[in-house]
C-alpha cells in the first residue's frame, strides 16, 4: 500500500532519473523498449521516438487507470523495459508501488508531469488536497509532458538526440494546432451553456483552458462514490441553468449521468446525452481517437456541438468516426 501523501513525495522518490548507463540505450539492440502506462503518454513516446523504439502501453481503451490493478505480465513488461513513463499525480495509483521497484532497480522512469509541477500553481488539487492528474485535457499543459519526454529520450539514448528533437517539434506544432482548434470550438458555446456535466471531475483542466464551468458527478477518482444529494444537486442545477445536455465517459459506468437525465424529466426540464467523452483513456488502438490528438478532437467537437456551439462533424481533420 502506498504511503497516503505517495503525491506530495513523488518529486523525490521517483522524478530522480536513475541513469546509470546514461547514453547508452539497450546494449543489444538498437530500438529502445519503451513502455508508457496509458495510452496518451504512450502516444507522445511514439510520436517522438518515431522509429528508434517500440512502445508497450500497459492500460488499453476503455479501460479506468484509478482502478487498475497490474497484471503479472505488465510487472514483466516493465522490468524488460529500457525507459518507463507515466502520469503522476496518483493517476496510477494502484501501481505505484510497482513503478517504485522498476526505478529501484536502476531503470530510468519518468513522471511526464515533472514540468507542470514545477510551474507551481498550475496543478489543481481537490478539497483535500490531491491532486488531480488529469492534466492531458488541458493541450497547452500537456505540450510540457513532450518536452520531459523529448529530454528523457535523449538522455537515455544521444545518438538520437536530433531526431527526438526534430520529432517533438512537429508533434508540438500539431498539438498547438489542436490547442487552437479546443479553444475556438468551445468558445462558440452560447453565454450560459458553456457547463460541462460528465460522470467525475476528468475535465477541469479542460474547462480552466477554455472557458467551461465543469461539474463531475464523482470526484477526482472513480473509486470514490456519488450520493443520492450529489445528483440531486446536479439535477436542480442543471433545470435552474437550462443546460440542453451531459455527458458520459468511455471509461467510467453511465449510471448516474442517467439518473441526471431521469431526474431533470422528473421536473420538466429535457436533458439529452450529448455524447460519449474519453476521460482517462483514449479510442480504440487504430483508429484517429486512439490517438491522442483525435481523442481531444472528438471531445471538444463533441461537447460543443452538443451544447450549441459551431464545430464540423467531423472534426479539426475531418478524420472523427460516427456510430450513425
Amino acid at each position: 500500500m502506498l504511503n497516503p501523501h505517495y503525491h506530495k513525495l513523488i518529486i523525490p522518490a521517483i522524478f530522480i532519473t536513475m541513469l546509470a548507463g546514461c547514453g547508452g540505450g539497450s546494449a543489444t539492440s538498437n530500438e529502445l523498449k519503451a513502455v508508457a502506462t496509458v495510452g496518451m503518454i504512450a502516444d507522445i513516446v511514439r510520436n517522438v521516438a518515431g522509429e528508434n523504439a517500440s512502445v508497450t502501453g500497459l492500460i488499453g481503451e476503455g479501460v479506468d487507470p484509478h482502478l487498475y490493478k497490474p497484471a503479472r505480465q505488465d510487472v514483466v513488461t516493465l522490468s524488460n523495459a529500457d525507459i518507463v513513463f507515466y502520469n503522476g499525480l496518483m493517476l496510477e495509483g494502484k501501481m505505484g508501488d510497482v513503478l517504485v521497484k522498476v526505478a529501484a532497480q536502476g531503470k530510468p522512469v519518468h513522471a511526464v508531469t515533472e514540468k507542470l509541477l514545477e510551474k507551481g500553481d498550475y496543478v489543481l488539487t481537490d478539497e483535500t488536497e490531491h491532486y488531480d492528474p488529469h492534466v492531458w485535457m488541458d493541450v497547452g499543459g500537456w505540450i510540457k509532458a513532450v518536452e520531459v519526454v523529448k529530454d528523457a529520450l535523449i538522455a537515455f539514448d544521444a545518438k538520437h538526440a536530433d531526431s527526438y528533437r526534430s520529432n517533438a517539434e512537429t508533434y508540438r506544432k500539431k498539438l498547438e494546432e489542436l490547442d487552437a482548434y479546443a479553444a475556438k470550438v468551445i468558445g462558440s458555446i452560447p453565454q450560459g451553456q458553456q457547463v460541462l456535466v460528465t460522470a467525475h471531475d476528468a475535465f477541469n483542466y479542460m474547462g480552466r483552458a477554455y472557458s467551461l464551468e465543469v461539474r463531475g458527478i464523482q470526484g477526482l477518482s472513480t473509486e470514490s462514490e456519488a450520493g443520492v444529494q450529489d445528483i440531486e444537486k446536479l439535477v436542480g442545477f442543471l433545470v435552474e441553468r437550462a443546460i440542453p445536455a451531459v455527458f458520459v465517459e468511455t471509461s467510467v459506468s453511465d449510471k448516474n449521468v442517467r439518473a441526471l437525465v431521469e431526474g431533470t424529466r422528473s421536473k420538466g426540464h429535457e436533458v439529452t446525452i450529448g455524447g460519449e467523452l474519453f476521460s482517462d483513456a483514449m479510442g480504440a488502438a487504430g483508429t484517429y481517437e486512439g490517438t491522442y490528438v483525435g481523442m481531444i478532437d472528438h471531445n471538444v467537437t463533441t461537447i460543443a456541438r452538443a451544447l450549441g456551439g459551431t464545430a464540423p462533424r467531423d472534426g479539426m481533420q475531418g478524420k472523427l468516426s460516427h456510430e450513425d
